[in-house]
């Protein structure tokens, strides 16, 4: 059932704002993690810049957008959106996991929701709880589970339809889809400039908030059922 999903999308962005900020020894442990992934000519502060805040080990979570499905007195689809965000990593995971709680203790049964999250954003938020020293809740345990055994409704696993080999960005598949695209006046490359150089997270945050009902969109899309209107969409401060 919709009601069922727990949608989420998240934005990160480098711990540090550059290669050089980093200690000596984890500028080493930059070079050695992705001295054979990136081409020769590309120096560390260049590929620091372009792929540190993807990965969890030097990246950290500065907002995530989870949405809930209702179906209000008239059996209409709506979606309530609720963003956590923050410079302070560990209250933003604290506070993510209390509403996961709440969830998780009305229905054992929730699925999380959202484009890739299997790859990137669940993972993700998993090792940052590791590493910032808060525990994994049980329906975030994922590490001995079997693949049939991880219950998500991934958008980009639907669309691969058993094509292992095919990725499609939200953009993109929003774009075939005919929904309308969440990148208007920035998209994810640029959010640590954004964040770092603009210091605006109340931007991030809704650009983050687009992509949700984006995802949203392409979930009903996929059940034949008519796209969000504006007035169905309501933001939980």
């Amino acid at each position: 059932m919709l009601t069922d999903l727990l949608l989420l999308d998240i934005e990160t962005v480098p711990q540090s704002e550059s290669f050089n900020d980093l200690k000596t020894d984890w500028q080493s442990l930059w070079i050695d993690k992705v001295s054979k992934t990136v081409p020769e000519n590309i120096t560390p502060e260049e590929s620091y810049q372009r792929k540190a805040g993807i990965l969890a080990e030097f990246g950290k979570i500065i907002c995530i957008s989870t949405a809930f499905f209702y179906e209000d007195d008239n059996k209409q689809i709506g979606l309530r959106i609720k963003s956590i965000y923050g410079d302070d990593e560990v209250e933003l995971l604290k506070k993510f996991i209390e509403l996961c709680n709440k969830v998780y203790q009305h229905n054992k049964y929730f699925q999380f929701g959202g484009h890739n999250i299997k790859e990137f954003d669940i993972p993700y938020i998993c090792r940052r709880l590791l590493i910032n020293n808060l525990p994994l809740p049980e329906y975030l345990q994922l590490h001995d589970k079997k693949p049939w055994e991880v219950k998500m409704f991934d958008t980009l696993n639907w669309w691969k339809f058993g094509d292992n080999k095919n990725y499609v960005s939200l953009h993109l598949l929003a774009s075939v889809l005919g929904i309308p695209t969440s990148k208007t006046d920035m998209d994810g490359s640029m959010v640590q400039l954004v964040y770092y150089k603009e210091k605006d997270l109340h931007r991030i945050v809704e650009y983050c908030q687009r992509d949700v009902i984006v995802t949203a969109n392409v979930i009903l899309r996929f059940q034949n059922i008519s796209l969000l209107s504006d007035d169905k969409i309501i933001f939980v401060s």
